[in-house]
């Protein structure tokens, strides 16, 4: 657990040093599974309707309720392997 920790944290870096800006799709599910490895399920309030971009990466995020953290986290490492290159 403590290496996939680790790795989550490593990625969750490497992220931002990514070659490519990913599409938005692609954000919302690193936000979605970053969020769900890091704080579990979706919590607090959905933001108002004109919210869009607080909307969508509420609404990513709550798709993934249920999915356990460290299924989460290995899916995110997984995600940003493969963006990497």
């Amino acid at each position: 657990m403590a290496d996939l920790k680790a790795e989550f944290q490593k990625a969750a870096q490497d992220v931002m040093s990514l070659p490519d800006r990913p599409d938005n799709d692609t954000m919302l599910r690193l936000y979605a599974l970053y969020k769900q490895g890091s704080e579990g399920d979706v919590s607090g309030p959905k933001p108002g309707f004109f919210d869009f971009v607080g909307t969508a990466k509420y609404e990513a995020w709550e798709k993934l309720a249920g999915t356990q953290p460290e299924d989460a986290m290995k899916k995110y490492v997984d995600l940003v392997k493969k963006l990497r290159g």
